[in-house]
């Protein structure tokens, strides 16, 4: 009955370090940094494989967990018939006993509810944004002047190599450039 520890920031800059305090009396610790949101956790995965029956699965919030309800409930279901518990440390829950299982189950809609109205709250602002003019994405690195003149260059026979010396870009901008209609 070994207690297995899972830790998960969303980006690279972020640190695991208050996770892994919290989780330092686990026997094993699985860490990853990746989003929740496209599924792409292979430590998740095999943190899930690892488990055996009696272990628990221990975290320090939901959220590092799953991306939605759904994918908890899956989750939460897939330990289940494994006969593995799963711990939540902020939030004071332990499937092992039917509160903690029901005080899961609240948690997991609240949070999904939350996350709907964040995503709401950022396409609002987004949509906003792109009303006032604000532009998003990276910097054009040519402009549109530069690019009629590559398109005129190009037409004149100069090559890419030497367009792409001449205009000090990569060889994919000045292709999108030539492309560019």
């Amino acid at each position: 009955m070994n207690r297995i520890g899972y830790a998960r920031v969303s980006s690279i800059g972020q640190s695991l370090d208050v996770q892994l305090e919290k989780l330092k009396d686990c026997d094993e610790v699985f860490k990853e940094k990746a989003s929740g949101v496209d599924g792409n956790r292979p430590q998740l995965a095999e943190c899930l494989r690892y488990l055996r029956k009696g272990d628990t699965l221990v975290i320090t919030k939901l959220d590092r967990l799953a991306r939605s309800t759904l994918h908890l409930v899956q989750i939460v279901d897939k330990l289940q018939k494994s006969n593995v518990e799963l711990v939540v440390l902020d939030q004071n829950i332990d499937t092992g006993t039917s509160t903690g299982k029901l005080l899961l189950n609240m948690l997991a809609s609240i949070a999904q509810f939350e996350t709907e109205i964040r995503s709401e709250r950022q396409a609002d602002g987004i949509a906003r944004a792109k009303e006032i003019g604000t532009k998003f994405g990276r910097k054009a690195k040519l402009t549109p002047q530069q690019i009629d003149e590559i398109k005129l260059l190009k037409e004149k026979g100069v090559s890419v190599p030497e367009l792409v010396k001449q205009f000090n870009v990569s060889k994919s901008s000045i292709h999108r450039a030539i492309n560019c209609v």
